[in-house]
């Protein structure tokens, strides 16, 4: 059945403190657990704040907050949501904006990532919600500029319909896990993704410019990290997406060919247009300051990494870490196999690779079951993998070489 319009209606946005403290006396008064999701404006804005906050109790109804009109003072709703649970699917994609606005879950139930325990196959929200409870969603404005203002009515419908049937599908979910007992695997990372703290800034975001793999010499890659550095101010003073200022694919050209006046600089593609016409300034004296860089201070060709190198070099420079790594892929694979799981949640391949690469002194179960432990595994993951690991870490390399 398509589910093309809420329940009861589309509720007026709450855009006032009059409006948000009635609704978060509503959600007080409902029972149960909440249903949560956010709006952002990703591809279109530099900053990833929630640009609407929609929410669902029983007995409460929707409620659809508009964090923007209301300056981002959330405090009736902060106090309104104090120790109950949430529900969100794929929630680590909305805690880090739902904590800029001072709200953070007591309890958590995550649907997308119960769908994955579960085996299923296929995990979007629409997904689950069409296999699981019957329904399909009316879908299409995940991708819009919500930071416009009025939102259309249709938008509004769309963002509604999102938690209309999340507390739902929580309980058919939490009753599939159960049934499957991954009940207790589910909760240790729901409580995981709870708690996580976000990640810290990257050492050298530029390094991230699409097709940055064409740029050859240390000075054109200074070329890319003063344009990436220059774009970036610029969008985060006019908040915003970066590729909405100069896209990756004009950095990287003009890295290459490194124009020294602004008629050579706008015979580019990209650059010739009236908006960049207008920057050429500030991306000419990028690639100036580029170009006058002394040798000491060209960035270096690749980033330093802390891990391993590539899987596909460990053959020449470690057989025995190779073979190892294939051991213990091999069983891993078996195990999620034997469980329904998808290897990747049954243990992180980051921590399968270091692990392998640099494998504890002790080989044994318990030095195993410690290390995976310091590294972040839950207690269920390392329960189903610590013996096998420790197995394959004893793996050596029948390469005649060693």
């Amino acid at each position: 059945m398509l589910l093309t319009r809420p329940a009861d209606g589309v509720p007026p946005v709450v855009e006032t403190p009059a409006a948000l403290r009635a609704a978060a006396d509503a959600l007080a008064a409902g029972t149960g657990p909440v249903a949560v999701d956010t709006e952002r404006a990703s591809g279109y804005r530099y900053s990833q704040r929630a640009y609407l906050v929609q929410l669902r109790r029983e007995g409460a109804g929707t409620a659809l907050v508009d964090p923007v009109a209301l300056d981002g003072r959330l405090e009736p709703l902060v106090t309104a949501l104090d120790g109950t649970e949430w529900v969100l699917h794929a929630a680590s994609q909305d805690l880090p904006c739902l904590a800029e606005l001072d709200l953070r879950p007591s309890r958590l139930f995550d649907t997308e990532l119960a769908g994955r325990l579960a085996g299923f196959e296929r995990v979007s929200l629409g997904a689950l919600v069409e296999r699981v409870l019957g329904y399909q969603l009316e879908k299409g404005h995940s991708a819009v500029d919500w930071s416009r203002r009025p939102l259309p009515e249709d938008w509004l419908v769309y963002a509604a319909l999102d938690v209309e049937l999340l507390i739902s599908l929580r309980e058919a979910m939490h009753a599939e896990l159960q049934r499957q007992g991954k009940l207790d695997w589910a909760l240790e990372e729901f409580e995981a993704v709870r708690t996580t703290e976000p990640p810290a800034p990257r050492a050298e975001p530029w390094r991230r410019t699409s097709g940055i793999h064409r740029v050859r010499s240390p000075r054109q890659l200074a070329a890319v990290r003063s344009l990436w550095e220059a774009r970036d101010a610029v969008a985060r003073d006019r908040d915003l997406a970066p590729s909405r200022v100069l896209p990756d694919s004009a950095i990287v050209q003009a890295a290459q060919v490194s124009p020294k006046t602004e008629a050579e600089l706008v015979a580019l593609p990209v650059f010739g247009g009236r908006q960049q016409r207008r920057r050429a300034s500030t991306w000419l004296q990028a690639l100036r300051a580029a170009r006058r860089l002394p040798a000491d201070e060209l960035p270096a060709p690749a980033s330093a990494n802390d891990g391993p190198p590539p899987t596909n070099r460990w053959a020449d420079r470690d057989p025995d870490a190779a073979a190892r790594l294939s051991a213990a892929r091999t069983a891993l694979s078996e195990i999620a196999e034997r469980n329904t799981l998808p290897t990747e949640n049954l243990l992180l391949p980051d921590l399968v690779r270091r692990t392998c690469w640099s494998p504890p002194e002790n080989r044994d179960v318990e030095s195993v079951a410690a290390l995976l432990r310091a590294k972040g595994a839950r207690e269920w993951q390392i329960s189903l993998t610590a013996d096998a690991l420790s197995r394959a870490l004893r793996t050596e390399s029948a390469d005649p070489r060693m």
